[in-house]
C-alpha cells in the first residue's frame, strides 16, 4: 500500500522543483530589465529565494508567493540590496534599494513574466 503514494509524492516533488525553476528564471529576467532601465549593475547574476508562501491572486486563485533577494551596484565597488516578489510567475514587487533611496517600486500587476 505504500507504494501506490510514493509515485504521486515524487511527480508533486518533481513539479514542484520545475515550478520553482521556472519562477526563479522569471524572477531573474525582471531583475535584468530593471538593472538595465535603471542603469545599474547585476552583481553575480543571480537570485536567492528568501520567503516561500501560499497566497492569493486577484481572483482567489490560490498559488505559490516566492520573495527573492538580489544585489547590485551603480558603480562597480558598492553592493546595495533588492527583492523581487511573484506569485506564481506574476510580479507583485520588486524593490532596489540604495542607502535611503528606492529606485524602483512596483506595483502588482504592472508587469508580467510570460513563457
Amino acid at each position: 500500500m505504500s507504494e501506490f503514494w510514493l509515485l504521486p509524492a515524487l511527480l508533486a516533488i518533481v513539479w514542484f522543483w520545475v515550478d520553482s525553476m521556472r519562477a526563479r528564471e522569471a524572477a531573474l529576467l525582471v531583475v535584468r530589465r530593471a538593472c538595465v532601465r535603471h542603469d545599474v549593475q547585476l552583481l553575480d547574476e543571480t537570485v536567492a529565494l528568501v520567503k516561500l508562501r501560499l497566497g492569493r491572486d486577484p481572483y482567489g486563485r490560490v498559488g505559490w508567493r516566492r520573495r527573492f533577494r538580489f544585489e547590485f551596484s551603480n558603480e562597480g565597488d558598492n553592493r546595495s540590496s533588492g527583492e523581487v516578489e511573484l506569485l506564481g510567475r506574476q510580479v507583485t514587487a520588486l524593490h532596489l534599494e540604495m542607502g535611503p533611496f528606492v529606485l524602483h517600486e512596483m506595483d502588482a500587476g504592472e508587469e508580467q513574466v510570460r513563457h
